[in-house]
């Protein structure tokens, strides 16, 4: 390797010279951390109280009916706590702070430098991970180019949102996490107190809205509604909230009925007849 190639490779110098308010900025950043810091150490968290509000969060419906994704993958269904708990489980576990920030935007390659990260404060845990987003959305006939700036912001947040709910569970107690999804999940079966009948009744017209019969549904789930149990009305709840915003669609979740030989046979007789 020459000379030349390796001063090509030597990374540029810092500045010498850098201007007011950046350097404002970078004592502000300094002295936050350092605030962030003193306040966690002489505030320490209160691990009964933490467990205590988890619980009281998790036994109601509003956060219960977002607490759980699905999405296809190669084929399959992938589910799992979303980041809607991994927030309200941070909040309530206290003296931790997330984030998501855009490092840099490249227009002319249309791709955006993203971080996420999580930071147990008081015991100086930190979970973080960087990473490109295309701008770009997969959609079916291939992935579109998104050039509108609203767009493109959307699409950046959508992607960091996943990687900071796992940068936020990285840094949680793994039994905190799982009594968490537990007692949501036990929530979502609850119904808030409905009898299961009207459960099921409300489900099935909730997918009559968005275009989904109950013979759909009741093929899904491999057995009529009359007997649907409660661990099927509340997986029919994330369901229903995952086609709404976007993570599956409705063909993905319940595939059209296939038409027999035998349907298509009659059919053609009672044409010709």
């Amino acid at each position: 390797m020459t000379y030349q190639q390796i001063e090509r490779m030597t990374p540029a110098a810092a500045p010498a010279r850098v201007g007011q308010g950046t350097a404002v900025e970078q004592s502000r950043a300094v002295a936050e951390v350092q605030a962030a810091i003193v306040v966690a150490q002489q505030c320490p968290r209160d691990i009964s109280a933490a467990i205590a509000e988890m619980r009281q969060s998790c036994t109601q419906p509003f956060l219960a009916d977002k607490a759980f994704y699905r999405f296809p993958r190669a084929g399959q269904t992938v589910s799992g706590p979303s980041v809607h708990l991994a927030r309200e489980l941070a909040r309530c576990w206290g003296n931790v702070q997330y984030g998501l920030a855009e490092l840099r935007r490249d227009d002319e390659y249309g791709e955006s430098e993203m971080q996420a990260f999580a930071w147990d404060v008081q015991k100086n845990s930190r979970n973080s991970s960087t990473f490109i987003v295309p701008h770009k959305r997969d959609q079916k006939g291939g992935p579109k180019q998104l050039t509108d700036m609203r767009d493109i912001y959307e699409n950046n947040a959508n992607n960091g949102a996943r990687r900071v709910r796992e940068a936020i569970f990285a840094i949680l107690p793994p039994w905190f996490v799982e009594e968490a999804k537990e007692l949501c999940a036990k929530t979502l079966r609850d119904g808030g107190g409905k009898p299961l009948n009207i459960r099921v009744a409300d489900a099935i017209k909730a997918f009559e809205g968005i275009g989904v019969t109950a013979d759909r549904i009741e093929t899904k789930l491999g057995r009529p509604s009359g007997r649907w149990t409660e661990h099927d009305v509340a997986q029919l709840q994330v369901v229903f909230r995952s086609v709404q915003q976007g993570e599956v669609s409705v063909d993905d979740e319940f595939p059209a009925p296939r038409v027999t030989t035998e349907e298509i046979t009659g059919a053609g007789s009672e044409v010709a007849k």
